[in-house]
Parts: C-alpha cells; structure tokens; sequence
C-alpha cells in the first residue's frame, strides 16, 4: 500500500489518506506523499464484534470516517475488504468506488483454520469465512473491485457474477531488481511467523526437507513461537532469526543461495515471493505459491519434500548471473511495473 501510494504521488495525484492506527502512531513518512493523514482507532475486542458482518470489517466501522469521506467527493479506493463497512452500508452510495482485493478473504480465513492449532482459533476463522462469503457477495456491483492476480479476479466473478473485476499486481516500490551475482551460503524462508500458514511451512520444512539435507537453513521472520524457536534450534544447520529489521530481513534475502517457498495457501500473492523474485538468487516454491503469479518462469517448481531436496541440492553451487537478473528484470517490466500500474489505476479512476 506505502508503494501505491508512492506511485500515484509521483504521477501527480493528490493523495488523502485515512488509515487506523495500532498503537505504532503518527508516521511522518507518510506526510511526504499525501496531502493529509487521518488515523483512526480499530474496535478491537468484543466492541467490534458482530454476529452478521465480518468482525474484520466492523471493527473498523469507525463514524468518524464516514464523516470525513463525506466532506468531498472524491474517488475513494478501499484498502482490503476490511475497509468497506460503509461501501456495505450505502452511506457512500453515488460515490465512485474502488475496492483493492488483497485476497478472497473467505478463502483465506477457510485456509488459515486449516492450519490453525489451537482450537479456539481454528473455530473463529471458520466462522469469520462463513461471514466473509456473505459478505464479499453482498458487494457485488457497489465498486469497481481490483484484485490482485488473475486467479482471484476469476474466482471473485464466480463469486459475486456480474461484478467489474480487474486484475492490478502489487506495487513493489523497486524499479529494477536488486539481485546480486554469484554464490549464497544458506537457504533461507522468510514471512511473518506468527501466521498459522507460515509456521506451518517452516514445520514442514524443517520437519521433510532439513531433517536430514545437511545444508545450512535460516528460517527469519515475526513473531515466531518458542515451539518454531526449539524446532529451528534442534539441528547445528538449521537457525531462526527472531524479528530483523527491514534492513537486516533484506540483508539475509540479497545473500541467500537459496529461497525456500512452499505455501498452504492458493489466494492472493505473497509479498514475500515478490521480495525473494526481485532481491534474491535462486527460488524454490510449490505450485500453490506460483501459480497465476506471472513469474513461474524465475522460479523452480517442486510438489514433494522429495523434490525440494532434489532441486536444492542442485542449485546449492550454482552460481546466479547475468542472465537470470535480466530475465527478472523483464517481467518486473511486464507484470510488476509500478509506474505503468500507477497510470493504469489513475486512467480507470478519473
């Protein structure tokens, strides 16, 4: 989101953002491509708790809000599903809408509760993809809806048929890869460990693919569990790097052989494949983590712990060169260009 609206600042639209706020406060980098900022506090807890609607939209069904959007008339573009509360509502009816779809949500929560351990969450995910589906059908025909890859522009019209759906990539913020030549001496899995998805590939990973390939694997990332902590410290060449910094995640990614990157999950497009694509070496990912991405071709496919072995034991040595950063570099041009993408967005608001 910071990216996309970098991009539209640079191609000259004025940019009025309302974001809530987690407790991390004002963030004056912020300041620097928008006209103005607005923060608003979340409902966390039982006040933002609803029995009909998603609880990750009523949570923000702050009035305050709806006030402020009401005092223009500007296109609104709506950050995630989880924004749309008064879209839903028709408080913001003849208003020129745009819904950014970062996943199908019921999907996601149907898939977070397949990796959920705890029961109590497992039975909460369940319940909020169940309102999801209502939900994202009952938005049918209220906004122009951009989703995010191709697959989950096709499975939103399945969803909700008759909808305007356009598929709009990510902004990535880089005008070039940042890919280094040359040899790594780690593979290495990166992502917010405190999701039940991703802990749940760093299992697998450690569990059938490290449990016996002697070569050195570094699992970083947030938040991650003192189980994930044990199970990483276990063998003398697996290691976990618990919360890096920006600077020092992007450190371990530009020096890694090898990025690691089965997935649990079928929607949306992981940032953290664009990030190992465009500032890494060579990338291993599952069909669930590549597919309808548009950058299969810069990737190796393996379906079993069997063929993740295979594929890094052969790529462990091999040199990354010239030849794999430009291939990179064409199809960040083609498919993950911000500038174009910035122009394309700016041509279907105005």
């Amino acid at each position: 989101m910071f990216h996309k609206i970098r991009a539209l600042h640079a191609a000259g639209v004025t940019v009025h953002l309302h974001c809530f706020d987690y407790g991390r406060g004002r963030q004056p980098e912020l300041d620097k491509y928008c006209a103005d900022v607005d923060y608003y506090k979340r409902m966390e807890g039982h006040k933002g708790v609803s029995m009909k609607l998603p609880y990750i939209v009523t949570s923000r069904a702050n009035p305050l809000l709806l006030e402020n959007l009401k005092k223009d008339d500007h296109p609104i573009l709506f950050e995630g599903i989880h924004t749309t509360y008064f879209l839903h509502t028709g408080d913001l009816d003849g208003r020129k809408c745009f819904v950014r779809m970062h996943n199908l949500e019921h999907d996601y929560y149907n898939q977070l509760a397949d990796n959920c351990r705890s029961l109590l969450k497992k039975f909460y995910c369940l319940f909020e993809s169940r309102l999801l589906l209502s939900y994202e059908k009952s938005l049918s025909g209220k906004a122009v809806f951009l989703a995010i890859s191709d697959r989950d522009a096709a499975s939103y019209r399945m969803l909700a048929p008759g909808s305007d759906v356009r598929p709009l990539p990510a902004f990535t913020g880089w005008a070039f890869p940042l890919c280094k030549e040359g040899l790594g001496n780690f593979c290495l899995y990166h992502g917010n460990l405190s999701i039940p998805e991703n802990e749940k590939s760093v299992v697998w990973l450690l569990k059938e693919v490290f449990n016996d390939l002697k070569i050195p694997f570094v699992v970083a990332g947030k938040k991650p569990s003192a189980f994930l902590q044990r199970l990483a410290h276990k063998k003398q060449h697996t290691c976990i790097v618990s919360d890096p910094s920006d600077k020092e995640l992007q450190d371990l990614i530009q020096k890694a052989q090898i990025h690691i990157l089965p997935s649990f999950s079928t929607t949306g497009v992981k940032f953290k494949l664009l990030n190992a694509v465009f500032c890494g070496r060579h990338v291993i990912g599952n069909e669930k983590m590549l597919q309808g991405t548009h950058l299969e071709a810069a990737c190796h496919e393996a379906g079993s712990a069997g063929a993740f072995k295979s594929l890094i034991m052969q790529l462990f040595r091999k040199s990354f060169d010239d030849e794999e950063i430009t291939l990179r570099e064409n199809m960040m041009n083609m498919y993950y260009n911000s500038e174009s993408d910035a122009r394309r967005l700016i041509s279907w608001i105005w």
